[in-house]
């Protein structure tokens, strides 16, 4: 499990004045953008050197998440570029309970799965193909920023579960 890193910099922002809010930025993007655990730690210690004074709140908001985000912190960078948001998870979830929210109930499990089917064909506007990869029409990849060099990466560390 981890946790999102943009919901991360939201909520360490909250502690943060409004001039303060670039110096902030520029003192957080060390630790998510760290290469281990032993550098993010020492980018979070240059942060509380920094800031923690004057936004203790901020150094706080990092320390209660560390558990959560050092899983983060293993992958390569290509599926940190991915992964760093769980923006897209969440707007599909919303959009998913929006469409059963109204059914009541299911007369069985196969026609919720083809409601969620067909939601999620809608919500992305895209169509499965021959391989089973989602493409929309005339485009390839997912649409996803730094999909392709992502994809590499999965390949590489998670081979068995990747198909070809």
């Amino acid at each position: 499990m981890q946790t999102c890193v943009i919901h991360l910099i939201r909520a360490s922002m909250r502690y943060v004045a409004y001039d303060q809010r670039k110096k902030a930025a520029a003192a957080m993007r060390p630790i998510y953008t760290a290469i281990n655990e032993a550098a993010a730690k020492a980018a979070l210690e240059n942060l509380r050197r920094e800031l923690g004074k004057k936004n203790p709140g901020l150094v706080a908001a990092w320390e209660r998440a560390w558990p959560q985000f050092v899983p983060f912190l293993e992958f390569d960078v290509a599926i940190r570029k991915v992964i760093y948001t769980t923006n897209a998870i969440e707007s599909i979830n919303f959009q998913l309970r929006k469409i059963t929210k109204n059914r009541g109930h299911f007369p069985d499990d196969d026609a919720a799965i083809k409601l969620l089917y067909l939601g999620i064909r809608n919500i992305t506007g895209r169509h499965i193909d021959g391989d089973g990869l989602t493409l929309a029409r005339g485009e390839r990849g997912t649409g996803t920023y730094g999909w392709k060099a992502a994809l590499n990466a999965f390949a590489v560390r998670f081979g068995d579960r990747v198909p070809v």
